[in-house]
């Protein structure tokens, strides 16, 4: 049940968050056996259980019990030697007594009997003490080259070398030095002959007006006018509300 506040503005002290201590905390004496007994409480006989006894101290058991079962293969006189048959295991070897079935046998690929057989041939594998070789391949050799008169012991042809160009003797020397016409500068029409007229563009203009700035809608703060007003509205976040308040029931019709 929540409590209300009181006249002078004070909250009263909910019983329900009085959490005091349950039946187990107390430790009361145990009214149960000898030991640690309640003295204010009477005390009932108590009995404990005896030890189990070992067959010595009652009789000595020298028989089977009901559970006694003699297997019926054996009588009197001994076993009656029926042949006895087990499982062997699986050999380690999987192709131990692994006949062939008939898909295995390829007779078409027999020889027939009595004609005689082609030769054959096969590739044997290197020898592995086979000599080594120290004889140079073709193109182990480097022979000296034959251009030039580099080499003293062989007849040299003729070499040719190619020169650079010469700017003097050439057949594009400029033995005259005169411009080309691309050198001459072309002289402005309007110095020798009538100025046609020139247009330039202006600036952009605009009407004349308030050019002041002037505050957009979102710039209006109406909630903080307080000339109507004490003080603008403030508003607050509650405290959580206490579990101990009744929550509301409605009627369902």
């Amino acid at each position: 049940m929540a409590a209300t506040e009181g006249e002078h503005g004070e909250k009263p002290i909910i019983a329900a968050k009085l959490r005091g201590p349950g039946p187990g905390r107390y430790g009361l004496p145990s009214t149960v056996g000898y030991v640690a007994h309640d003295f204010t409480k009477h005390r009932k006989p108590a009995y404990p259980f005896g030890q189990r006894l070992g067959e010595s101290f009652v009789s000595k058991i020298c028989s089977p019990g009901p559970i006694y079962f003699i297997d019926a293969k054996y009588t009197r006189h001994g076993s009656d030697g029926t042949p006895n048959y087990s499982l062997l295991g699986r050999p380690k070897d999987p192709n131990e007594f692994k006949t062939p079935g008939p898909g295995s046998y390829k007779p078409e690929q027999a020889h027939p009997q009595g004609e005689r057989h082609a030769p054959k041939y096969s590739m044997a594998s290197r020898t592995r003490y086979r000599r080594c070789d120290s004889y140079p391949a073709a193109n182990a050799y480097g022979l000296p080259s034959l251009l030039g008169s580099k080499v003293p012991n062989k007849v040299s042809s003729a070499s040719y070398s190619m020169t650079g160009r010469q700017r003097t003797g050439g057949f594009d020397e400029d033995l005259s030095k005169t411009p080309g016409a691309a050198r001459y500068p072309v002289v402005d029409p309007s110095k020798y002959r009538r100025n046609a007229p020139s247009y330039s563009m202006l600036s952009r203009t605009f009407m004349p007006g308030d050019k002041t700035d002037k505050p957009g809608p979102g710039a209006h703060h109406p909630e903080i006018v307080r000339l109507h007003l004490k003080q603008t509205p403030q508003y607050s976040m509650s405290g959580r509300h206490s579990e101990y308040i009744t929550p509301l029931i409605i009627s369902d019709d």
